[in-house]
C-alpha cells in the first residue's frame, strides 16, 4: 500500500513539474483516497485547480487543507492568491489577518498581508506589518524595498530613499533598484544623485533603456544639452513605439539648435 501511494505521489509530482495540472490533480486525488486527511495532498490538489483556473474547487481544497493543518503557511498564501485573483481582496485580508494572529512571527504571511493592505489603500496597516517584519528580521531586504515603495507612494521621498539605500548596501547588481532609487532622488530634487543612480543602473544592465531617457531629461534640466543628446540618441537605438521615437527625435532637434 505504501509503495502504491508513493507511486501515485511521484506521478502527480512529475505531472505537476511538466505543467500537466489535470493529470497531476487526478493523481493527487488517487493518492488522497488512501490518505483522506493529508493536508499536503489537499493543498496540492487545490494548487492544481488554481493553475487550471478552477477557482471554486481550488478554494474548496485549500479550506479542507487548513481544516487539518491550520498552520500551513503556504496554503494561506495559495488561498489568498485565489481570492485576490477573483477580486475578493477583503476575503484575502481577513484570511491573512487570521493567519497572522495564529502565527505572529511568520514573515511570509505578514509580507503578503502588507501587500494586500497596499492594494486596499490601507497604508498605515501595511506600514505596521512591514515594520513588524523588520522587528523580527532587521535584515529583511524585501521589507525595506516595500517600505521604500510605500513611502514613495505617500510622497515621503526622504524615507523612500533611505529604505532603497539600505537595500543597495546589500544588492549592488540590480538595475531596477538603482532606477527606482534614482526616481526617488529626482522627486526629492536631488538631480546629481538621480543621475548617479541611473548610471549605476546602466552599469548593471546596459540595455536598461528607461534610464537612457531619464538621463537625457536630467542632463537637459542641468542645461547640459550635449550629454542630454548623447543619452537621447542611445535611447533611440531601442525598439520604441513610433510616437515615442518621434517625440525624442523632435526633442533632440529642439535642443540641438
Amino acid at each position: 500500500m505504501e509503495n502504491e501511494i508513493n507511486n501515485d505521489l511521484e506521478k502527480a509530482l512529475n505531472y505537476f513539474k511538466s505543467a500537466d495540472y489535470e493529470k497531476a490533480a487526478d493523481s493527487f486525488l488517487i493518492a488522497l483516497n488512501n490518505d483522506n486527511n493529508n493536508p499536503n495532498l489537499l493543498n496540492n490538489i487545490g494548487l492544481c485547480y488554481s493553475k487550471l483556473a478552477k477557482d471554486d474547487l481550488a478554494i474548496e481544497y485549500f479550506i479542507k487543507a487548513l481544516s487539518f493543518n491550520p498552520k500551513s503557511v503556504q496554503t494561506y498564501i495559495n488561498l489568498s492568491d485565489v481570492y485576490f485573483r477573483n477580486k475578493n481582496i477583503i476575503d484575502a485580508i481577513n484570511l491573512l489577518e487570521n493567519a497572522v494572529t495564529l502565527m505572529p512571527n511568520e514573515i511570509a504571511l505578514k509580507h503578503y498581508l502588507s501587500r494586500f493592505y497596499l492594494e486596499d489603500c490601507r497604508y498605515d496597516l501595511a506600514m505596521d506589518q512591514l515594520n513588524e517584519i523588520l522587528d523580527i528580521d532587521s535584515d529583511n531586504l524585501d521589507a525595506y524595498w516595500d517600505l521604500g515603495n510605500l513611502h514613495f507612494e505617500l510622497g515621503d521621498y526622504d524615507s523612500a530613499v533611505q529604505n532603497y539605500e539600505t537595500v543597495l548596501e546589500k544588492v549592488t547588481d540590480n538595475a531596477i533598484l538603482y532606477y527606482q532609487t534614482a526616481i526617488a532622488y529626482e522627486a526629492n530634487d536631488d538631480v546629481d544623485k538621480a543621475i548617479s543612480n541611473h548610471l549605476k543602473a546602466l552599469s548593471c544592465n546596459e540595455n536598461f533603456h528607461p534610464s537612457y531617457k531619464k538621463l537625457g531629461i536630467l542632463f537637459m534640466a542641468r542645461n547640459d544639452n550635449e550629454s542630454a543628446i548623447e543619452y537621447f540618441t542611445d535611447y533611440l537605438n531601442f525598439d520604441l513605439p513610433d510616437e515615442e521615437k518621434k517625440n525624442i527625435e523632435d526633442l533632440i532637434k529642439r535642443i540641438s539648435k
